[in-house]
């Protein structure tokens, strides 16, 4: 329903719209207060970079992240990464992530992050305490905070904005009545667009989300997903039809596609319940994380890459080089 709402495809937006009005007033006076000195924001001693968006839901931030991190890494650049950590609890603020943090602790993002990068990571509410908590432990030349395009406590040195280049910005309002958590002119103002499928708007550079071989999570076996036999799809991300369709170009033989929550924690019997007559599970890698430690040899996971056009690519990762000789 929120889909149909947020798309533009029902009125019943118009009811919210009293709330997105509120939303979107109370937006604007938190931006303004910093840009007047109301508020306090703070300036971190290497750059900072912000991967964000604009709207709610599952837009390949994360992915774009980790490229962006590996990119830096091959050049040389020792890379932090900060987060929110939404969907962990930790009994302390900020935490820096090890081989043995888990994802009810630091949320699922942050973790995959720090898996696939090997990267320093640190997660707080207050984005700046993280930053700050990765300069005592880590020399780092940069540092990239995974969302927090809204959060202007701490200051950015480059906003780079990921859009779901299919959805857009559906019906263009605020929360509730539409995705918007700003609105579309506040692109005017960032460094870089990132269009993540559909087709890039002038301006916006190409990314897709190219899979990788499947990886069977207790073995660690790779095998091309087609080949897997009677899948039952599952993903808990922001936008779940994203990976269906994937799989679906993939052409691997979907039985069941099961959506969950975005961040939801798994147990092992719930995601049992999924497989009764011996199919193989098949997950976002995003899920993977969260269900490492009662994996069962039949659950595989799929990891994909971020893909950008080799020119422009290299042309963003200058632009943001020029922060670091400056």
């Amino acid at each position: 329903m929120i889909d149909r709402i947020w798309s533009g495809s029902s009125l019943l937006y118009l009811l919210l719209l009293p709330l997105s009005w509120l939303y979107g007033l109370v937006s604007v006076l938190i931006r303004l207060s910093y840009r007047v000195g109301l508020r306090k924001s703070w300036r971190a001693p290497v750059p900072v970079v912000v991967v964000g968006n604009l709207t709610a839901g599952g837009n390949g931030k994360t992915p774009m992240v980790i490229w962006l991190v590996e990119q830096l890494q091959s050049r040389g650049y020792r890379v932090g990464v900060v987060s929110r950590g939404y969907g962990g609890k930790s009994p302390v603020y900020p935490l820096l992530l090890d081989a043995q943090t888990t994802t009810q602790q630091a949320g699922d993002e942050p973790v995959l992050i720090y898996q696939r990068t090997g990267a320093p990571v640190a997660i707080a509410p207050k984005r700046a305490a993280a930053v700050q908590a990765l300069l005592q432990r880590h020399h780092l030349d940069l540092v990239i905070t995974d969302d927090g395009l809204q959060h202007y406590a701490l200051q950015r040195d480059f906003e780079l904005v990921v859009i779901d280049g299919v959805r857009r910005f559906g019906n263009g309002w605020w929360l509730p009545a539409g995705p918007m958590r700003e609105r579309a002119g506040r692109l005017d103002t960032v460094d870089a667009r990132i269009a993540n499928g559909g087709v890039a708007q002038p301006g916006e550079i190409a990314m897709r989300l190219q899979a990788r071989e499947a990886v069977n999570m207790v073995s660690g076996q790779r095998l091309a997903a087609e080949q897997l036999p009677r899948v039952v799809a599952m993903a808990g991300i922001g936008h779940p039809p994203r990976f269906f369709a994937t799989l679906e170009n993939l052409r691997v033989n979907v039985e069941r596609e099961v959506s969950f929550a975005d961040h939801q924690q798994y147990d092992l019997a719930q995601l049992s319940e999924l497989t009764p007559q011996g199919q193989t599970l098949l997950m976002t890698e995003k899920d993977a994380v969260k269900c490492r430690s009662f994996a069962q040899a039949d659950w595989w996971y799929l990891p994909v890459d971020a893909v950008l056009p080799n020119e422009q690519a290299n042309t963003l990762l200058q632009r943001i080089e020029t922060l670091l000789k400056n």
